[in-house]
């Protein structure tokens, strides 16, 4: 960890503020950086809640650092894939807190990606009425995304992410030594949330991913560090505004989500589509749509699905190759938690390069007839 070269984004939220520090090597200094949020452990195990594959390449690392401060780690495996963030992984996780007698003063430590992350979260909500907890996200995506704004999680039978809670960390330390043993399919899904902040609100970072988006996608240290700092202060930006999606500001972030979140759900939220993925062609369909109903010209809509497809992400719809039209896919957009009382979807579409908008006047109809021209 070079202390001359962390960059630390506050997440300002009054009573619930935190930091969140990017840097390599920050794992090897949990102990120290983390210090406030270990000290009730002095007399037991710090519980650290780990997908399984991360804990496989970073438990050492973690470990060590508590040792040298006198700290003992014990470890919950959580099985890779959004299966985890379901009602029996959330009871079983909670038992365990409770069985280890962890209380409403401590904090648990979430190792992973989003599925960890959003698990935890979730779980340190209710437990006892709420406890703390502190993110170690180990994907580009989560340490970009899910880590830090508070949302946590599971997905049920009604749809994903259908029962959660506002819960924001104590923390978030994304290292960015952990992207090292990512697969190169996770880092260019990670990507996506990455463009998505030049895209809907600046352009001066859309330029500039257009022009370094092999060295961000390659891990190159400066650069990578640029994008997720830039990123994270874009999004923290929007929390402190907007914490708990009431106003329409935080509901930005959700550029690429609804047309995502139906090719997820049309693709059984498998690992044929990944969320990251789902994403980048959702922000491809809604420039094409935006360029459609007039918002934005073509050329515009042609460039940001070039500038996403650019990674290595998916920009084409025919190319997942689905066997359905577009009338299926508005159906899943109908499952969406952002549907209205009144039956109508909010869409979030573009106005330019760098500059979302919120439609309240989409019909569905024409989102299909939009996808089957698309799909064709």
């Amino acid at each position: 960890m070079d202390m001359n070269r962390s960059e630390t984004i506050r997440v300002e939220l009054g009573g619930r503020s935190y930091d969140v520090i990017v840097d390599e090597g920050l794992l090897d200094q949990i102990a120290i950086l983390a210090e406030p949020f270990l000290k009730s452990y002095s007399a037991r195990p710090v519980p650290i809640v780990a997908d399984v594959n991360a804990r496989e390449h970073h438990s050492a690392r973690i470990e060590a650092s508590l040792a040298r401060a006198g700290y003992e780690a014990v470890w919950y495996d959580v099985p890779s894939g959004e299966a985890s963030k379901s009602w029996a992984g959330l009871e079983e996780l909670t038992n365990w807190l409770l069985a280890l007698g962890v209380t409403r003063s401590d904090h648990v430590f979430a190792l992973g990606g989003g599925v960890v992350g959003d698990l935890v979260g979730f779980a340190c909500s209710i437990l006892k009425r709420g406890c703390g907890f502190v993110q170690l996200p180990t994907t580009l995506l989560s340490q970009v995304d899910s880590s830090v704004g508070g949302k946590t999680a599971i997905n049920t039978s009604a749809g994903k992410n259908m029962i959660g809670a506002f819960h924001q960390p104590s923390l978030v330390l994304a290292d960015m030594d952990t992207l090292a043993t990512l697969p190169d399919r996770e880092m260019r899904a990670g990507y996506a949330e990455v463009i998505k902040y030049g895209l809907l609100g600046d352009r001066d970072f859309f330029d500039w991913l257009e022009a370094n988006v092999g060295a961000v996608v390659a891990r190159e240290a400066k650069p990578l560090q640029h994008a997720i700092a830039t990123s994270i202060r874009a999004k923290a930006r929007i929390v402190a505004e907007d914490e708990r999606e009431t106003s329409g500001v935080r509901a930005l972030l959700n550029l690429g989500h609804t047309f995502g979140h139906a090719l997820e759900a049309e693709t059984g939220f498998s690992n044929r589509l990944l969320h990251g993925e789902a994403v980048a062609l959702g922000m491809v369909l809604a420039a094409k749509f935006s360029a459609r109903r007039g918002d934005i010209s073509g050329q515009d809509a042609s460039r940001a699905a070039i500038a996403i497809g650019a990674s290595g992400l998916p920009a084409q719809l025919p190319d997942l190759d689905l066997s359905c039209n577009g009338s299926r896919l508005v159906d899943h957009m109908r499952h969406d938690k952002k549907m209205e009382g009144s039956g109508t979807l909010p869409f979030l579409l573009l106005k330019g390069l760098g500059e979302a908008y919120m439609a309240r006047d989409v019909e569905l109809n024409d989102v299909a007839a939009f996808l089957d021209e698309e799909l064709a």
